[in-house]
């Protein structure tokens, strides 16, 4: 990608046109297609942790407007607003979930994730669950799709009560082991994968 003549975008900049943009409500970053920019020295770490030139941003004000114009675009995480679009760097999910409410039992159940930018989204069809493996280490990445193709990463400890949770199903001819949400299975692990 080309990046346009004139002054790059901040994040002082892109804070003061992100409270602009959502001033009236939910920025609708998914209609927004500016001019890309270029890319910006601003990465979100696994653990949820957003960098702006190498430094924590220590302010979650700032960090929850931030969120609030991310924009997923195949493999590419960008921060938009109306009149501007740049690149920043993604260690795994951009967003993480932080807790879950539980509801109900077994079919019936309903789980109710918060992120750490205070996003929050229903397990169900419009919001699945992911259960992946980190290349790294093998132990389970989960995940929780918050909107418009933006994952929460679920942090270890929501990841270990919401296991205390599972049950065993036929899923696709197989018996697996999960959890139930909005009267929808989400296969973690086949239970024949699991010790006896």
């Amino acid at each position: 990608m080309t990046t346009p003549p004139g002054p790059k975008p901040t994040a002082d900049t892109l804070a003061a046109a992100a409270k602009l943009a959502t001033a009236k409500g939910p920025a609708p970053v998914r209609l927004w297609n500016p001019p890309f920019c270029g890319d910006i020295d601003m990465r979100i770490a696994r653990d949820g942790t957003w960098f702006y030139l190498g430094t924590p941003i220590g302010r979650a004000p700032l960090v929850k407007l931030f969120s609030s114009i991310l924009k997923r675009e195949g493999d590419a995480y960008f921060l938009v607003t109306p009149v501007e679009k740049v690149g920043i760097c993604v260690d795994d999910a951009p967003l993480l979930a932080i807790d879950f409410e539980a509801a109900g039992q077994g079919r019936d159940q309903t789980l109710t994730f918060t992120t750490k930018t205070e996003d929050t989204a229903i397990a169900g069809p419009d919001h699945p669950l992911r259960f992946a493996r980190n290349p790294d280490t093998g132990e389970p990445a989960p995940y929780i799709l918050i909107r418009s193709n933006l994952e929460a990463l679920i942090d270890r400890k929501s990841f270990f009560r919401l296991i205390e949770l599972g049950c065993h199903e036929l899923h696709a001819g197989q018996r697996w082991f999960g959890v139930w949400s909005s009267g929808q299975f989400f296969p973690v692990i086949p239970s024949s994968d699991l010790p006896e």
